[in-house]
């Protein structure tokens, strides 16, 4: 088994620990390859946070089989270790280790003969939430995005939401060491302008038992002991948007003006049965102390639509709670059934349809919302760092901008805002431009 591929699925935190199995198979001896026809080992990390999740991995490994069938099927992540049973059944796969085993992926395939091709019940599941392993790299190619890498520094959920499987399938909340994640960012420091922080559940970090230092605290040391030109932070629950937090995050100018809270619903009552940590009153406090202090920040949101007995009216609440609130962007989702959940046992679903046409009414509110803060922009001058993606820059309070002229990739450039793009910004005129980091193809 010469060479693999790691393909992930679903989100950031799936991203890194895909970034450290390719750092593990790599030191084993196994190469690397750019594309799954050239692989002897593929390896699938997946996501189960919806059905359609579920469904993309299915088509994923038929295709794999179909198009390279002397290549050895892994599945890893959360499908894994949610429904292993179902995965080995599948044509073509030979092995299922799910997270509580992924950081043995490395000995489990090296160790295995290579005559053992496609033998069903290779599976390697354990108890989730005996894990106390942190798998972890920075990934520097999110999302085909070779400009901003992604670092995760914690893993796992303490929370039970209704709705949601990841605590099952990621286990209790742990957190990177401190020492670790600054020397992490120390070295990306040195090539990138931009680090994202990243969990299943960052505003958790550092509250195991015997921890005195909180996300705020590691923030500053990140500040004092590396050069990082600017730190964004990707999803925070609402409650853990401390005072502290948000008072560092508007004071320093080296911490995006970006909160991403999510919210899940403005109803009282579907936030209760939603198991959700927070009534709309405190949610709203922590988003409107937000935008006092960073009234140019991005605040954004995830929000779920057609949850278990949603009314028209808890529906139409949640909405006109929405409308009030300084939003600058929404993800929304439609409610998809996880099994093994409490809300997927529920006899009253929400039907299709209507779930459909919900997620309609927010998408456009949202859009007017992203309008009208963009357009608030005209006339200003904003930081940002050039994309990979040619000709398009992202700004420090999360707007992508038309650059009126070519820059390299990784340079963080001020843009004086001439104008609206189709669904972002254009630039008017160049105001200052430092110079892209040197970026080594070698991961860390």
């Amino acid at each position: 088994m010469g060479k693999f591929f790691v393909q992930n699925f679903g989100c950031r935190a799936t991203q890194a620990d895909g970034a450290a199995l390719e750092s593990l198979l790599a030191a084993k001896g196994l190469e690397a390859t750019g594309a799954r026809a050239g692989a002897d080992l593929v390896v699938l990390n997946t996501c189960t946070v919806t059905a359609s999740a579920d469904d993309d991995v299915r088509q994923t490994i038929r295709r794999v089989h179909r198009e390279n069938p002397a290549a050895r099927i892994l599945v890893t992540g959360c499908y894994a270790q949610r429904a292993p049973e179902e995965l080995i059944a599948l044509p073509g796969v030979e092995w299922v280790v799910g997270n509580s085993h992924k950081t043995q992926i490395a000995e489990i395939v090296t160790a295995a003969p290579v005559t053992e091709a496609f033998y069903h019940g290779n599976i390697h599941i354990g108890d989730i939430f005996a894990q106390h392993d942190f798998l972890s790299a920075p990934v520097e190619d999110a999302a085909g995005d070779r400009t901003r890498p992604n670092l995760k520094i914690q893993d796992g959920c303490n929370n039970r939401c209704s709705f949601c499987i990841i605590p099952f399938v990621r286990g209790r909340s742990r957190s990177a060491p401190a020492a670790q994640v600054v020397e992490q960012v120390r070295a990306l420091a040195a090539r990138y302008h931009e680090v994202v922080l990243s969990g299943i559940n960052l505003g958790r970090w550092g509250r195991e038992p015997g921890s005195s230092m909180r996300l705020a605290g590691l923030l500053r040391l990140l500040l004092a002991e590396t050069d990082v030109a600017r730190l964004r932070l990707s999803s925070v629950e609402p409650m853990d948007f401390s005072e502290d937090l948000l008072h560092l995050m508007a004071a320093s100018p080296r911490i995006a003006n970006h909160v991403h809270a999510p919210l899940q619903s403005g109803s009282d009552r579907v936030l209760r049965r939603m198991h959700r940590k927070y009534r709309p009153r405190h949610y709203a406090d922590r988003v409107l102390k937000a935008r006092a202090l960073m009234p140019d920040g991005a605040i954004g949101a995830d929000v779920m639509v057609g949850f278990p007995g949603e009314t028209d009216a808890e529906f139409e609440e949640s909405r006109r709670f929405i409308e009030q609130l300084p939003f600058t962007y929404l993800h929304v989702f439609t409610y998809s059934e996880r099994p093994g959940t409490p809300a997927a046992e529920s006899e009253h679903p929400v039907p299709m349809p209507v779930r459909k046409e919900r997620n309609r009414v927010l998408r456009e509110l949202a859009a007017a919302k992203n309008l009208a803060f963009r357009e608030s922009m005209i006339g200003r001058t904003l930081s940002a760092v050039t994309l990979a993606e040619t000709g398009i820059a992202l700004t420090e309070n999360y707007l992508k901008v038309e650059l009126a002229s070519p820059r390299e990739p990784g340079a963080l450039v001020d843009l004086h805002i001439g104008g609206l793009a189709s669904a972002g910004l254009r630039e008017q005129a160049l105001c200052q431009v430092l110079p892209a980091l040197s970026v080594s193809t070698q991961r860390l």
